[in-house]
């Protein structure tokens, strides 16, 4: 009797955990695990916010993907890479391994984007990259699409500014040389600056410095010693926008020019008053919004945070239902066929401008060029490629 009566107690109290599996089963099956690498930490993390931010909102709006006749709801896996190398392949290995994650998005930082691309490449998992520029990201790596236009256009862009709107013949080049997109963009720009002048000692010199770095004495006497017409200067927002309060302070007037990493409330706050005049390339103006996505995303971002997004919080925004809209034409949650599904991704209109990728991945999309005026950013026009 006493036998019967545990095993009777036993099976009462197994009932519900058997029930509970059953039920953690069926809910697993409907859910589709998306993986964030960004900064969120270190020196890029002002960039990972700002992306972050714009993967969220797009994910509040639209929680859900129905993929064949499954009706799936997204989870969102967001990690930190640290704003360095090792942890952001670390991250997206971690995300891969222990989170299943699906596909992937990020990372602010090219740097940190092509250490990630490479374990996600040996893994065989789809990648969007939002505002990583350099074309190495993308580069020999299937796997790795972008949502955002890459250095050699923008480095086109800026030398085409300074030749034709500040009229310079003469350049010297300021940067990050620890930092792949800085190295990358300000070569760019060197090419074309010298097409453009017909005179290939237009690049007076090539100053560098390493992330981190906060005294730029030596590369300011440097440049003034050399007095031209232009200075280049991509890098992270931090150094940049010491570089230029260091600048001014010593007298120098020389205008500065820069790319999309400026765009970040920090290099306000840094440079302030110092940096009044600094032109810069960037992805998205809230001036332009040009089709419904873009106002819908304006509007949600207005009502959330009340005040004007980022250019990369719409790319972090677009980057995300560009996965969607693949997860829903793959019909299958197959990663090779969302790879497929992505890279076949046309004509798709996002907050910043319409997608279609091209053989290698990365989007033609048109660029904006912002000046600060009055401690903010305003549009001054918009380049087309």
């Amino acid at each position: 009797m006493k036998q019967l009566l545990m095993l009777t107690l036993v099976t009462v109290l197994m009932a519900p955990v058997f029930a509970r599996g059953s039920q953690d089963s069926g809910t697993a099956g409907t859910v589709i695990k998306i993986g964030v690498f960004e900064p969120m930490t270190g020196a890029n993390a002002a960039g990972g916010a700002m992306e972050v931010e714009g993967i969220r909102l797009a994910h509040e709006l639209y929680p859900t993907v129905t993929i064949g006749a499954t009706t799936y709801t997204v989870e969102l896996v967001i990690t930190d890479n640290k704003s360095d190398k090792v942890e952001a392949a670390n991250a997206v290995q971690r995300l891969i391994d222990r989170d299943k994650v699906t596909l992937l998005l990020g990372s602010w930082g090219s740097s940190l984007a092509m250490a990630g691309g490479e374990v996600a490449k040996e893994a065989g998992v789809p990648a969007i990259g939002l505002s990583c520029t350099n074309p190495l990201v993308t580069a020999g790596n299937d796997y790795y699409f972008r949502v955002c236009f890459i250095d050699p256009f923008q480095g086109t862009v800026m030398a085409n500014y300074a030749f034709n709107e500040i009229h310079a013949r003469t350049a010297v080049l300021v940067r990050e040389v620890s930092n792949d997109y800085s190295v990358g963009l300000a070569k760019f720009f060197a090419d074309t600056f010298k097409t453009l002048t017909g005179n290939p000692e237009a690049i007076l010199a090539t100053v560098d410095y390493n992330t981190g770095d906060q005294d730029f004495s030596a590369q300011v006497t440097a440049i003034s010693a050399l007095k031209p017409d232009v200075i280049f200067a991509p890098g992270n927002y931090t150094e940049s926008a010491l570089v230029m309060k260091q600048a001014r302070e010593l007298g120098l007037t020389i205008p500065f020019l820069g790319g999309d990493t400026w765009e970040t409330p920090e290099f306000i706050d840094v440079g302030r008053e110092r940096i009044e005049g600094a032109v810069f390339s960037t992805f998205f103006a809230s001036e332009y919004a040009a089709n419904p996505v873009a106002e819908t995303f304006l509007r949600e971002y207005r009502a959330r945070y009340n005040k004007e997004p980022a250019a990369v919080t719409a790319l972090g925004y677009d980057g995300y239902l560009v996965a969607l809209d693949a997860l829903k034409r793959a019909g299958s949650t197959d990663r090779q066929k969302i790879r497929d599904a992505i890279a076949r991704t046309s004509g798709f209109v996002g907050a910043a401008g319409t997608v279609t990728l091209d053989a290698n991945g990365d989007a033609t999309k048109s660029a904006f060029i912002k000046i600060v005026q009055g401690g903010k950013f305003v549009f001054k026009t918009i380049v087309n490629p």
